[in-house]
C-alpha cells in the first residue's frame, strides 16, 4: 500500500474519460485528500466540458479547464518545429510535445492552490509516464507525484469498469461503436494504439481516421497553398495573418482535406519496448515539407548540414520526455539561432495524400542564378574545378597506389 498520511490536496490531469475518473475516486479513497483537477484545453474538442461536469459530479470544488491552444503551438509545437524534428525519421511528435505544457501547468496549480502532489493518469508501460514526472521534477524537485497505475491492482480495462460499476462512477460504457484502439488527440494530431492496432500485420482500417480523409476519396482538383515564414515560424496563410492556433487549426483542415498527413509506425519506446501508432498530423505535414523548402533557400550549406545531425539527437530528447532538460534547451538556441533569416513564402500543392512543393522565394535567398545556370557567366570559372578535384583526390589517390603495391 502506498503512503497516504502525508497528502493533503492533489493535482490531477484529469480528462474526464475512464482512467482519470477511476484515478479521482481512487485519490479521493485512498488517500483520503482533496483532489484539484486540471484538464488542458490544446484542441482535443468537446472533451474539455466533459471533464467539468463529471469532475464536478464527483465532489471536486477546485477545478481548472483552460485554454492552452496559443501557448501550445506557439511555445511548444513551433519550436520543435524548427528543427524539422521527426523521431525515428517519420514520427513527428504529436503526444510528445503536449506532455510538458500540461506538466508546467499542473505544477503552477499545485503551487498556487498549495497542493503537495501531482498525478497523471499514464499507464507503467508507457513513455508519459516517464514525460510528465521529468517536467514535474525539473520544475518543482520536491513534489509528491503519484502514479495510480503503478500503485493499484487495477490492470485492465474491465477491471477499471468494475470499479467503476462498483462504486457508481459514471463512465462511458463499451458499445459497438466502442473504437477498438486507444485514442490521444490535441491540435497537432490525433494518435491511435492498442487493441486491435496491436497486431503489426493488422491493417488501421480508414473508419479510424478523423482529421483526414481518405486519399482515395480525396478531391479530384489539387489544392495551392502558400505559407509565409518569419524567422522560421509561419505566420500566414494565403497572404493572411494568423495566430499560431489559427494557422496550424486551418492547415489541418486544408491537408485534412486531401487525406495528407497519415502515418502508421513500429516506433521505440523510451521504457524499451516497440509499440504500434497510427497518427494523423495533416498541418505539420505541411509545415514540415514547407520549412524545408524555405531552408533550401536561406540557410548556408554547413548551417543547414549540422541542424539535420542535430535533429535526430534533439527529436529523441523531446520523445523521451526532456524537454526542460538543459541539453534541449542549448540544442534550441543553435536551432534558433539558425531561423533568423529563415523568411519568405512557400507555394504548396496537396493532392490525394501528397503535398508538393511548388515554389519557394525568399528576401534572403542566398541562391544565386547568376551563379547556378549552366549557361555562360562571369562568376565562375570552370578550370578551378580541376584542382579541387586534384585536391579532394589525393589522399584517394595515395590509398590506391599504397594497396596496388601489395
Amino acid at each position: 500500500m502506498p503512503e497516504t498520511q502525508d497528502v493533503k490536496k492533489v493535482v490531477l490531469a484529469y480528462s474526464g474519460g475512464l482512467d482519470t475518473s477511476i484515478i479521482l475516486h481512487w485519490l479521493q479513497h485512498t488517500y483520503n485528500c482533496e483532489v484539484v483537477t486540471f484538464t488542458a484545453d490544446i484542441g482535443q474538442g468537446a472533451e474539455t466540458e466533459r471533464a467539468r461536469s463529471r469532475a464536478q459530479a464527483m465532489g471536486v470544488t477546485s477545478l481548472f479547464i483552460e485554454d492552452l491552444r496559443e501557448e501550445f503551438v506557439r511555445d511548444y509545437v513551433f519550436p520543435m518545429f524548427r528543427a524539422n524534428a521527426l523521431y525515428e525519421g517519420v514520427y513527428l511528435l504529436g503526444t510528445s510535445i503536449a506532455r510538458p505544457l500540461i506538466a508546467k501547468r499542473q505544477i503552477e496549480i499545485a503551487s498556487e492552490t498549495g497542493a503537495d502532489a501531482v498525478s497523471h493518469g499514464a499507464t507503467g508501460k508507457g513513455n508519459d509516464q516517464v514525460r510528465f514526472e521529468l517536467g514535474y521534477y525539473a520544475l518543482n524537485p520536491d513534489i509528491r507525484v503519484i502514479a495510480p497505475w503503478r500503485e493499484w491492482q487495477l490492470n485492465s480495462r474491465e477491471s477499471l469498469l468494475r470499479y467503476a460499476q462498483e462504486h457508481q462512477i459514471s463512465v462511458d460504457k463499451e458499445s459497438d461503436d466502442t473504437p477498438p484502439y486507444s485514442m490521444d488527440a490535441n491540435l497537432l494530431h490525433i494518435s491511435y494504439e492498442g487493441k486491435i492496432l496491436e497486431d503489426p500485420w493488422q491493417h488501421a482500417d480508414n473508419s479510424i481516421f478523423r482529421m483526414t480523409q481518405s486519399p482515395q476519396e480525396a478531391p479530384d482538383k489539387p489544392d495551392t497553398l502558400e505559407i509565409t515564414f518569419e524567422r522560421g515560424d509561419p505566420v500566414a496563410i494565403d497572404g493572411t495573418t494568423m495566430t499560431p492556433a489559427t494557422l496550424l487549426t486551418t492547415l489541418n483542415e486544408r491537408a485534412g482535406k486531401h487525406g495528407i498527413g497519415r502515418v502508421d509506425m513500429v516506433e521505440n519506446r523510451f521504457v524499451g519496448m516497440k509499440s504500434r501508432g497510427v497518427y494523423e498530423t495533416p498541418g505539420g505535414t505541411l509545415l514540415l515539407a514547407a520549412r524545408r523548402g524555405l531552408e533550401s533557400l536561406t540557410l548556408d550549406k554547413g548551417a543547414a548540414h549540422l541542424k539535420d545531425e542535430l535533429m535526430p539527437r534533439y527529436a529523441e530528447l523531446i520523445y523521451n520526455g526532456l524537454w526542460f532538460s538543459p541539453e534541449r534547451t542549448m540544442l534550441q538556441a543553435a536551432i534558433d539561432a539558425s531561423q533568423h533569416h529563415v523568411n519568405g513564402k512557400v507555394r504548396l500543392s496537396l493532392y490525394k495524400g501528397n503535398v508538393t512543393l511548388e515554389g519557394r522565394a525568399s528576401p534572403d535567398s542566398l541562391y544565386d542564378p547568376d551563379l547556378a545556370t549552366f549557361e555562360a557567366d562571369n562568376i565562375y570559372d570552370q578550370r578551378d574545378a580541376q584542382g579541387f578535384i586534384r585536391l579532394q583526390a589525393l589522399r584517394l589517390r595515395m590509398l590506391a597506389r599504397k594497396r596496388g603495391q601489395r
